[in-house]
């Protein structure tokens, strides 16, 4: 079966709004955990605009919580990760001024300190991941890096599908990385912008191992509950 990552950022988003305790990311991670996820996401931003190095630590050190670090491609965070020691990291671009994560690495840019980091994981005994687009060549690349997995930017998709259009090309394009990803031992995930309809679409793709959603499932949990949400996204991933 599919594995579910849930993102939990957008719950600390909500405690910052008011610089206080509630609601609590540790909280929401030990509950998802509770309902069926099989994994935790969060994102540890340069800006600390949402998960803070205290969130990181206190979920570190819980050991019945699988974590999926999310980084920037420098070294300060690595060492971040190094210290904190999660089950996985991903290494995503960032931007300070960007809302949300707008598309993959730059493999070919950053592809001499990428290697570095993916190295230093290997050493730790961390999974690494790279979140790339779904384009042939940063799949090859990602392998050539020795990375573990790599995770699929799924934002085009899941854009065009809201919009009612039609999305078959892009479909298209992320069913091919996956199968060829899948065949040179590159374990297959994707996240970003998915909600029910996407998950169910991208469900069909079998290379596809993990799917990591986060501000869907924070939002829609406001008009039917963090449980309900979590065990709807779980049927769909069973199918």
């Amino acid at each position: 079966m599919k594995r579910l990552g849930v993102n939990i950022d957008h719950v600390a988003t909500l405690r910052n709004a008011r610089d206080g305790f509630h609601p609590d990311p540790i909280l929401a991670a030990k509950l998802a955990m509770k309902i069926g996820a099989d994994s935790i996401t969060v994102h540890l931003r340069e800006d600390r605009r949402h998960i803070k190095d205290k969130d990181l630590f206190k979920i570190c050190r819980n050991k019945k919580i699988p974590l999926n670090l999310e980084i920037a491609a420098n070294m300060q965070m690595l060492k971040i990760a190094l210290r904190n020691k999660p089950n996985f990291v991903c290494i995503v671009p960032e931007n300070r001024k960007e809302i949300t994560t707008e598309g993959g690495l730059n493999l070919k840019k950053n592809r001499n300190k990428i290697k570095k980091i993916i190295l230093k994981l290997k050493k730790s005994k961390i999974r690494s991941s790279l979140f790339i687009n779904p384009n042939i060549h940063d799949i090859k690349l990602s392998k050539k890096l020795n990375s573990d997995c790599v995770e699929l930017h799924t934002g085009k998709i899941s854009d065009l599908i809201k919009l009612k259009k039609n999305f078959s090309k892009e479909f298209k394009k992320i069913k091919n990385c996956a199968k060829i990803g899948d065949s040179m031992g590159l374990e297959i995930h994707a996240g970003h912008g998915m909600d029910y309809k996407t998950t169910k679409i991208l469900n069909k793709i079998n290379e596809i191992k993990e799917f990591n959603i986060g501000h869907f499932i924070i939002a829609e949990s406001i008009f039917y509950g963090f449980k309900d949400v979590i065990r709807k996204i779980k049927k769909i991933l069973k199918k």
